[in-house]
Parts: structure tokens; sequence; C-alpha cells
């Protein structure tokens, strides 16, 4: 899954070959330049469509977007539910 939610980094923020760097300690808000509101939101559908889940506004703070790591944790948990 770590690896699906890099691919979705890749495409949606534009990193190119930075996303190869990527590891789940990697930090993403805050660190990453082109991860802003905007990006969030378009993660956000992507993984819903990657995955087939629906994710509510409410499940969603800064922690789930503090590392790659985290993000995969998070979407990790929604897939299994």
């Amino acid at each position: 899954m770590l690896e699906d939610i890099k691919e979705i980094l890749r495409n949606t923020l534009q990193l190119g070959e930075r996303a190869d760097q990527l590891t789940s300690e990697s930090p993403l808000l805050g660190a990453v330049p082109e991860f802003d509101s905007m990006a969030v939101v378009t993660v956000l559908t992507m993984v819903e469509e990657e995955f087939g889940i629906e994710i509510d506004d409410d499940d969603v703070s800064a922690d789930v977007f503090e590392t790659v790591g985290s993000l995969t944790d998070f979407v990790a948990v929604r897939v299994k539910a």
C-alpha cells in the first residue's frame, strides 16, 4: 500500500523522481512545498478512487498528513473497514 500512496503523491504533487526518495517516515505537511490545502483535497480524492473507499471529512486531521506512513496507515484502516 505504501507504494500506491507514493504513486498517488508522485502524480498529484508532480514530484517526479523525488517521489522515489519517499519513505514511511518522510514528512509531508510543512516539508513538501507542493503539499498545500488543494493538494490535500486532491490526494484524498485520488485515494478514494484508487481504493474504492469513502473518507468522511470528520476523519481527516493534520495528523493524517504528518508523514507518508501516517497517510498510509490512515488509508489501510479505511480499506479494511
